[in-house]
């Protein structure tokens, strides 16, 4: 049942309206004046209240500018005698969702209440949302105590609230895509759409479409008219994942877009305006990429107005034991298993292992701990064995203190640990060697190269069960 209020110093109008709006099974208070009616606005709860403009003493404009200054937000509708558009205007300004003249139609006054309270409560429905979006996506998601994730975190508080492209670098699973909805959910963009885009997971002949959308008819099999990322995303923010394996084509498209705010779909001639902010994110050494002609100069600088590096995993082991707790509460919760217990020794293990997979890594070898030994202790055996031992750059710096002057062949020690790091960087990656080759900083070609040379198998990618 609805509550409304109804402030008019004529009594046969509040009279008129509440046999009416009782009749249609809302309950309705009523005020002789505007001095009344505030009174019962700042002391009691209405879905809505209708209000006279015109009233000895306090009247309808002085009524909706003490709700203003008193912070109290309930819908309006204002109701005169002396209809004029400045009226309206000015009615509207100061916070009334509708107006009605009299003499007035009380079926038009009953459908004004309906929508006023439907968008009232659509508008709190996704201020209530937003506010869910936001804490899921909050500071305390990025997990760590250590100086560079708060220097991270303090870097994400001065650059949020503003329409600034970011473009966040770093290795893959280093959390890029978390920052980047961090970014957006506290800006002043977080009531409009976070539309991510993977650019290295979209096939070359289709990003386009992706990205712009298309016209009916513009290529085989174009049946309908699709929009882009672009236009999904306007007023709010469009996040660009590896863009470093954008192909120049359309290199020269985004360029174009970021300078001009303006495309056209794909096949289409009519020119379409987005207010977007752009998070870009790679794993590639973009300034490289410019330098051996992989990547555009003018793009990189249009993307890296503010830098933000993730450090990889591997500089802050500090970190490690925090970040595991916080994923085997969160699986083990999810998925219902008692939570096993890390003992010293296994933790230990894993502050010393190098973690090329970064967070991404980390997490994964949790749920699969929580499965595999739910509510026992986790020994170092129930490690993956390489996250057993020491790790190739601890190997490395135990053989070169035993180095005698018998020597070392150190050419094939680190070609074995190479093959090592290449095989597990295939192993984390399921055998997606463009995946592989980030992890290892490789370019795709030299990372088929080498695997060629060394005639190293490519382990066989895991098929998950649907």
């Amino acid at each position: 049942m609805y509550r409304i209020l109804v402030i008019d110093d004529e009594e046969s109008i509040r009279e008129l309206l509440r046999d009416f709006l009782e009749s249609k099974g809302m309950e309705v208070i009523t005020a002789s004046d505007g001095e009344a009616g505030l009174k019962l606005l700042k002391s009691d709860h209405f879905d809505l209240f209708l209000l006279d403009m015109m009233m000895p003493g306090i009247n309808g404009f002085d009524v909706l500018r003490e709700l203003i200054t008193s912070k109290i937000n309930i819908p309006s509708i204002v109701i005169t005698a002396y209809a004029s558009v400045q009226t309206a205007v000015e009615a509207m300004q100061l916070g009334a969702f509708d107006y009605i003249t009299k003499p007035f139609v009380l079926d038009e006054v009953f459908l004004s209440i309906n929508r006023a309270i439907d968008v009232t409560k659509l508008q709190q429905e996704n201020l209530r949302l937003k506010k869910e979006l936001k804490k899921k996506f909050g500071f305390h998601k990025i997990i760590g105590n250590s100086a560079k994730i708060q220097d991270v975190i303090s870097f994400i508080e001065k650059i949020a609230d503003t329409d600034s492209t970011v473009l966040v670098t770093g290795e893959s699973g280093t959390g890029k895509e978390l920052v980047a909805k961090t970014i957006h959910y506290h800006s002043n963009r977080s009531k409009n759409p976070f539309v991510p885009l993977n650019c290295g997971a979209i096939p070359k002949d289709i990003l386009e479409s992706e990205l712009f959308g298309h016209e009916k008819g513009a290529f085989t099999g174009a049946i309908s008219t699709r929009i882009g990322r672009f236009e999904l995303a306007n007023s709010g923010t469009l996040f660009l994942d590896e863009i470093g394996e954008l192909a120049p084509a359309l290199q020269v498209k985004l360029l174009r877009v970021l300078q001009e705010r303006e495309f056209e779909r794909v096949g289409g001639i009519k020119t379409i305006k987005v207010d977007v902010r752009i998070v870009a994110a790679t794993n590639r050494d973009l300034e490289k990429e410019v330098k051996d002609g992989n990547f555009r100069e003018d793009l990189f600088y249009r993307l890296n107005v503010i830098p933000l590096h993730m450090p990889p995993l591997r500089k802050m082991t500090d970190d490690i034991p925090l970040l595991f707790d916080h994923f085997l509460h969160e699986i083990s919760t999810r998925k219902k298993k008692i939570p096993p217990v890390m003992s010293s020794e296994t933790m230990d293990c894993l502050t010393r292992y190098n973690w090329p997979g970064n967070v991404r890594e980390l997490e994964n070898l949790t749920e699969r701990l929580t499965i595999l030994n739910e509510g026992t202790t986790i020994k170092p055996e129930d490690l993956p064995e390489r996250m057993q031992g020491r790790t190739g750059a601890d190997q490395i710096s135990l053989k070169a203190q035993r180095l005698s002057n018998d020597g070392i062949d150190l050419n094939a020690m680190l070609d074995q640990i190479e093959n090592e790091m290449i095989i597990q960087a295939l192993e984390l990656s399921n055998g997606v060697k463009s995946k592989a080759a980030g992890l290892l900083g490789l370019n795709r070609t030299t990372l088929i190269e080498k695997l060629k040379k060394k005639a190293l198998q490519t382990p066989t990618p895991t098929v998950k069960q649907s």
